[in-house]
Formats: structure tokens, C-alpha cells, sequence
């Protein structure tokens, strides 16, 4: 077990270990790779989980996925009885889907001591950009932590 309590649960559910949590199952994403400050999920999209009113996935759903993947960044590097909250979010559509399978992968591109920038493109099956998305992350300490 390593100081980095974030990063072996993720290890632990990549490998199998244990399951992932009931929103990615609910969703239907799962964590691919995860490393200090980086993070990929991926999805099979489909209308008949997915869709909107008008045929193409949710823009909710593009945002769960990348709200996971910026989270599992930012909590990749903290220790042992810290948690985060994320202080807000920002998503750009670029493009609509209707099926295929997505990557979402996540960056931190700043962190400071308690706040940091995290960002996440969100790609289709080709690899074209279907949505960049960007979120201020906040480490919580000591009693902000606790029972989160």
C-alpha cells in the first residue's frame, strides 16, 4: 500500500479487485488507466442507454464521464486522509454522437496547495473531440475530509 490511498483504489478496481462504484455501473463507464495527475475512462455509448430527446447521447453523460476522469486525476496524487470536492465544472460540446465508444481523458494541469485545474477531452471512436471540458478541483484537509 502506498501513501496514495486514491490511486490504489483505482488500481484495485482496474485490475478487478473490487467493483466500480454504482454511478459508473449506473452510467456504464470504468476507469482504464490512472496515474499521478492523469486519468482515462471509457464508454460504450449507445441511444438505447444514452440518448437524449432528439436521438444523439446526453450532454449529461458526456459530463459524468468527464467529471470521473477529472476527479480520479486530481485524487490520484493525494495522501492518505485528504479528500476533494470540485468547486466547478465547464463543458464545450463540439460535437454530437449518437453511438460509439468514448475516452475521456484527464489531465491536472495545475495544482496549488488546496485548488487546482484539471481538464478532460472527451473523444469518439475515431479519435475526433466531441467535448472539452474544464473544473477547479479542492483538496480537502482534517475535518473538511472527514466522512467525505
Amino acid at each position: 500500500m502506498s501513501d496514495r490511498p486514491y490511486l490504489d483504489l483505482m488500481h484495485k478496481m482496474i485490475s478487478g479487485e473490487i467493483p466500480a462504484p454504482t454511478v459508473a455501473q449506473t452510467v456504464g463507464f470504468t476507469v482504464v488507466e490512472v496515474r499521478a495527475d492523469f486519468a482515462a475512462f471509457e464508454m460504450d455509448a449507445t441511444p438505447q442507454r444514452h440518448a437524449n430527446p432528439m436521438g444523439t447521447i446526453h450532454g449529461g453523460i458526456l459530463c459524468d464521464l468527464a467529471d470521473a476522469a477529472m476527479g480520479v486525476a486530481w485524487a490520484s496524487e493525494l495522501l492518505q486522509g485528504e479528500s476533494f470536492t470540485t468547486l466547478e465544472l465547464k463543458i464545450n460540446f463540439l460535437k454530437p454522437v449518437w453511438e460509439t465508444k468514448l475516452r475521456a481523458e484527464a489531465n491536472v494541469v495545475k495544482r496549488g496547495k488546496t485548488v487546482g485545474l484539471v481538464t478532460c477531452d472527451v473523444r469518439d471512436a475515431k479519435g475526433d473531440l466531441v467535448a472539452h471540458v474544464t473544473c477547479t478541483q479542492m483538496t480537502l484537509r482534517g475535518d473538511q475530509a472527514k466522512g467525505r
